[in-house]
C-alpha cells in the first residue's frame, strides 16, 4: 500500500484527534475538514479549518475547539508545534525528523511518486484539439492540444481512468467547402487552365480554402483516380464535372488525408489520442435522431418560438416555430434549437449526439478543452449532459485563450503552407517539442499568452523551461559523480544531517508534490505542475548556490561521507520529482545542458 502524502497523513491525524476529543462530532463535519498550506509561510507548514467547521454542530466557540485540538496535536510524532490562530484556525509546524523520514519513500517510488488515488478509477473522457480537418494545425490548436494532453496525464496521475479523445468535425458546410478546394487542386494536378478566381466563380460559396497544403491532396487524388472525376470543357480542356459525380469521394479522401496530417502534427507534439470520433459517422448511424428522441422521452423537447436574442430589435427578428430543448431547465440562459428550417439537426443537436455517445460508453465524467471563443456554449453543454445522464455524469469545460507568437517584440508569421498564421509544425521546428509544451503550460489556460521565441530559447532563470531542465541536469551531474548511489542505497542512508533551512525547504517542496497533483487534478489546472516545478527548481538552485558560498553545504564532501550520502538522497529525490512532473507535462528531462 502506498504511504499517504504528508498532507493526507496530517489530515488523518487531525480527524482522529477530533474524534477523540469530540466523539459526538457528526461525520459531515469531519468530512469538511481541510489541511492546506497557510497563506503566509511564516505561520508554519500547514493550517486546518477543523475548529471552524466543527463549531456549529458542537455548539462551541471555534477558538476553544482550536485550543483543544492544538494541545492534542502537539503531542504527536508528526507535529513539532500546533497553535491556534485567528478566528479558529490551527497552524502546524511539522517535526523535522518525521519529514526526513518521508524521503526514502520518494526515492523508492521514483517517477511513480505522486501517483494518487482520488480518482478511484473513475472513467474520464478528455476531449481536446478536435480541430476541423480543413487545414494545418496552428498555434491556437497547439495550446489546446498541450493543455488537454497534460490535463489527461494529470488526471491519470491522480488515479482516474482516462481516455484521450478527438472529435472530428467532418460534417457540415466547412467540410464541403474543403472538398471543393481539394477538387480544384485535383484539377490543377491534371493540368486545368482554370485559375483560382475562375474556379471560385463557378462553385457554390466561392473558393474558401486556398492554402498550398491541399496541393499534395489534389496530386494524390489525380494519382488515384486519373481523369475519372474531371470533365473536358468546350475547348477540350480539363474542367469541372458535376458535383454529384465526385463530391462524396473527394470529401472522404480529403478528410482522411487531412486527419493523417493532423495525426502527424500531434505526434510531433507528443500527443497520441486513444479514440477518434467522427461527427459524420454519428449522423449516419442516426445518433442525432436517437439523442433527440431520448430527450423527448424525458419531456425535454417541444415546439416553440424563442425570444429575440439580446441586442436585436423586433425588426431584426423573425419569430418562427422550432424544435427546442428545454436547456433553461438545467441552468442555461435560454432553450436551444435542435432542428434547422430544412429539418436537419443544428450543430448543437450534433453535439448532443456526441455527448450521448460518451455517456453510453460509460464515462463518469467528461472534460472538454475548448478555445475561449466557444465560451458561450458552456452552459448549454452542461445542461444537455445533466439532462441525458439525469445528473449522474459531470462535465468540465477548460477554455484556452489565444496565443500570440512574437520574435524581437513583433508578431510572427512563419507559415509557408498557410500564409496567414503560425502552424504547429513551424513552432515545433523553431524551438522544439519540449519547449513548446512547457511554455504553453506557463500560464493558466484562460489567460492570454505571448509565446516569445527569443525567451523560450534563452538560457536564464527568467525562462522556466531552461530553469527546470537545468535543475534536473545539475542533479544528474552530481549523481554521476557517485555511480553506486542508487535510489535503493540512498533510501537506507541516515538523513539526520539534513538540517540547513535551505535543505529542509527543498525537502518540504518535494513532499508537497502529491498534494499539488491532487489539487491540480481536482480543479483541472495542469499549469500548476509547471508552476510547482519552477518553484522546486528555484529551491534546488538556491541550495546549489549556497554550496558555492559555503563549502559545508556542498553536495559532495569527501571528509563528510554521511552528510554526502544524505545530500545525494535529497538530490536524487529532487531529480525524481522533476522527472515525474515533466512526465505529466509530456516533457522529456535532459541529462546535461549543452
Amino acid at each position: 500500500m502506498t504511504e499517504p502524502h504528508i498532507f493526507a497523513a496530517i489530515h488523518a491525524e487531525i480527524q482522529n484527534a477530533m474524534r477523540g476529543i469530540y466523539p459526538e462530532l457528526p461525520q459531515e463535519a469531519l468530512a469538511r475538514i481541510v489541511v492546506e498550506p497557510p497563506r503566509d509561510a511564516t505561520h508554519g507548514d500547514m493550517a486546518t479549518n477543523a475548529a471552524l467547521v466543527s463549531a456549529k454542530p458542537l455548539r462551541l466557540a471555534p477558538q476553544a475547539i482550536a485550543q483543544a485540538l492544538a494541545a492534542r496535536l502537539a503531542g504527536t510524532a508528526m507535529i513539532r508545534e500546533a497553535a491556534p490562530a485567528g478566528p479558529g484556525f490551527v497552524n502546524i509546524r511539522l517535526d523535522e525528523t518525521w519529514l526526513r523520514g518521508r524521503l526514502p519513500a520518494v526515492l523508492l517510488a521514483g517517477e511513480a511518486y505522486g501517483q494518487g488515488s482520488i480518482g478511484a478509477g473513475q472513467r474520464v473522457d478528455v476531449e481536446y484539439v478536435s480541430a476541423n480537418p480543413t487545414g494545418p494545425m496552428h498555434v491556437g490548436h497547439c495550446r489546446g492540444a498541450v493543455v488537454g494532453d497534460a490535463l489527461a496525464n494529470l488526471l491519470a496521475k491522480a488515479g482516474f481512468d482516462v481516455t484521450k479523445e478527438y472529435y472530428i468535425n467532418d460534417a457540415g458546410a466547412q467540410v464541403q467547402a474543403l472538398a471543393y478546394a481539394a477538387y480544384f487542386r485535383y484539377l490543377q494536378a491534371l493540368g486545368t487552365m482554370l485559375t483560382e478566381d475562375d474556379y471560385a466563380a463557378l462553385i457554390p460559396g466561392g473558393l474558401q480554402y486556398r492554402g498550398d497544403y491541399l496541393v499534395p491532396v489534389g496530386q494524390a487524388l489525380a494519382a488515384a483516380h486519373g481523369e475519372a472525376y474531371a470533365q473536358p470543357d468546350a475547348q477540350h480542356r480539363i474542367g469541372l464535372a458535376p458535383a454529384e459525380l465526385w463530391l462524396a469521394t473527394v470529401r472522404a479522401f480529403t478528410i482522411e488525408r487531412m486527419m493523417e496530417s493532423i495525426r502527424e502534427d500531434l505526434a510531433a507534439l507528443g500527443v497520441t489520442m486513444d479514440v477518434f470520433i467522427s461527427e459524420a459517422a454519428l449522423i449516419e448511424r442516426q445518433a442525432v435522431t436517437q439523442a433527440i428522441a431520448t430527450l423527448d422521452a424525458k419531456g425535454l423537447v417541444y415546439q416553440g418560438i424563442l425570444e429575440p436574442p439580446k441586442g436585436k430589435t423586433p425588426e431584426d427578428w423573425e419569430p418562427r416555430e422550432q424544435t427546442l430543448f428545454r436547456s433553461s431547465q438545467f441552468g442555461d440562459d435560454t432553450d436551444r434549437p435542435l432542428r434547422k428550417s430544412d429539418g436537419t439537426g443544428t450543430y448543437f443537436a450534433n453535439d448532443i449526439a456526441n455527448h450521448a455517445d460518451k455517456i453510453a460508453r460509460g464515462f463518469n465524467a467528461l472534460v472538454h478543452v475548448w478555445g475561449a471563443d466557444h465560451g458561450g456554449y458552456v452552459k448549454r453543454m452542461q445542461a444537455v449532459v445533466k439532462a441525458l445522464s439525469d445528473g449522474a455524469v459531470t462535465i468540465d469545460i477548460v477554455l484556452c485563450q489565444i496565443v500570440q507568437v512574437v520574435k524581437n517584440g513583433e508578431p510572427v508569421r512563419m507559415s509557408k503552407r498557410a500564409g496567414t498564421y503560425v502552424t504547429l509544425r513551424d513552432l515545433i521546428d523553431e524551438v522544439g517539442r519540449d519547449a513548446v509544451r512547457f511554455t504553453m503550460l506557463t500560464r493558466k489556460s484562460d489567460a492570454q499568452m505571448e509565446f516569445d521565441l527569443d525567451k523560450v530559447i534563452e538560457q536564464s532563470r527568467d525562462n522556466p523551461v531552461f530553469y527546470v531542465q537545468y535543475a534536473h541536469a545539475r542533479c544528474r551531474s552530481v549523481l554521476r559523480q557517485v555511480p553506486d548511489a542508487t535510489p535503493e542505497t540512498l533510501a537506507a542512508v541516515p538523513l539526520d544531517s539534513l538540517t540547513d533551512p535551505a535543505e529542509l525547504a527543498l525537502l518540504r517542496r518535494i513532499l508537497a508534490f502529491p498534494r499539488m497533483i491532487e489539487s491540480a487534478a481536482e480543479v483541472r489546472e495542469p499549469h500548476r505542475v509547471a508552476f510547482y516545478l519552477a518553484d522546486l527548481a528555484s529551491d534546488f538552485h538556491g541550495l546549489w548556490n549556497r554550496g558555492r558560498e559555503d563549502a559545508t553545504l556542498r553536495f559532495i564532501r569527501e571528509d563528510e561521507p554521511a552528510a554526502t550520502q544524505a545530500r545525494l538522497a535529497l538530490v536524487a529525490a529532487t531529480a525524481s520529482v522533476i522527472r515525474a512532473g515533466l512526465a505529466v507535462m509530456g516533457v522529456t528531462p535532459v541529462e546535461e545542458m549543452r
